[in-house]
């Protein structure tokens, strides 16, 4: 299988992707739609003049306008009524969201900056667990491990932590690392990878669910810093995608190199489906913040969506495979 090839065209506002060779095989809860299969996209949707309204958006890509009700398959914000009555003061600024599988159910990980992180059911939106970890240390990225257990990467704070949500809990272990900003489990090597400016290092996680024991496995040092986004590429399991400040990168999991490079800078969410179309999101001008946008982007084949009045940080593919 041949590595894509890319040259990307930049211009205000529009970036335009041109592939020479590709990576083939390649309470608020409304009706869900298809859980699994890596079609609909979700979003961070921070809205943040309208605290309540921040949310996770799950849309629907084959829907052109996002602004119609059919584009919308599902969206989620901690309630009273959804269990999260203790937490809702810890969120308004959703940094991350993502479908896993847990006891053959389907269930959905969210981080804020204003300090939850949280697994709910899916599609009911009930709490399962969740836990403060403190607007200070601005959580930015969460994964599930396969013994229940949460990682949480929080960039300010400057470390990943294991909580044993599995125990029903909040406590935790901590790696410290700089500028954490994501987590991503790799369930072949049995690692958890992680992000932190120029530093990509797989984490093995020991111990038992109750006492978690944390030891350092590979590391990689990254071309450049601020590393910022890290999520698998789903149409070939040995590859990372990673943004930092400037670039964007494809990882080897096996040989720990880099493989791809594009001139990408300030993404702040880069994936691509099962059957290889690359979705990522740039901040826009005019977005309330430095870091959102209303509109998705897409490549293979090429596109947008936008959503109008939205502040999305992230979009991940809605897919429970960790590869």
């Amino acid at each position: 299988m041949g590595v894509a090839m890319i040259r990307w065209l930049g211009v205000p506002g529009v970036v335009f992707g041109v592939l020479a060779a590709l990576l083939l095989p390649s309470s608020v809860a409304q009706a869900a739609g298809p859980p699994d299969g890596g079609r609909l996209i979700a979003l961070t949707d921070q809205d943040y003049d309208n605290r309540p309204a921040a949310r996770i958006r799950v849309m629907d890509p084959v829907v052109a306008d996002w602004n119609s009700p059919a584009a919308q398959k599902w969206a989620w914000a901690p309630t009273s009524s959804n269990g999260f009555g203790d937490l809702t003061n810890a969120w308004g600024l959703p940094t991350d969201a993502k479908l896993r599988q847990q006891n053959g159910k389907h269930v959905v990980l969210v981080t804020d900056s204003r300090g939850l992180a949280a697994v709910v059911s899916y599609p009911s939106g009930r709490r399962i667990w969740g836990a403060d970890v403190g607007a200070p240390n601005n959580p930015h990225s969460i994964e599930l491990l396969p013994d229940g257990n949460v990682a949480v990467a929080a960039s300010t704070g400057g470390f990943i932590r294991i909580y044993t949500a599995s125990q029903g809990t909040a406590s935790y272990v901590t790696y410290p690392l700089h500028d954490a900003h994501g987590v991503q489990w790799d369930p072949a090597r049995q690692l958890l990878w992680v992000l932190g400016n120029n530093t990509l290092a797989g984490l093995k996680i020991g111990g038992t669910p109750a006492e978690p024991v944390i030891t350092e496995g590979p590391v990689i040092t990254l071309p450049t810093g601020s590393g910022h986004d890290l999520s698998p590429a789903l149409d070939n399991p040995d590859r990372l995608w990673v943004s930092t400040g400037s670039k964007v990168y494809q990882v080897s999991k096996s040989t720990h190199e880099v493989v791809t490079t594009l001139d990408l800078a300030a993404i702040k969410s880069m994936g691509s489906t099962p059957t290889g179309r690359q979705v990522w999101t740039t901040p826009k001008a005019g977005c309330r913040t430095t870091w959102c946008t209303d509109t998705v982007n897409f490549a293979v084949p090429e596109g947008t969506r936008a959503l109008s009045g939205a502040e999305i940080y992230k979009a991940r593919i809605w897919s429970s495979r960790y590869e």
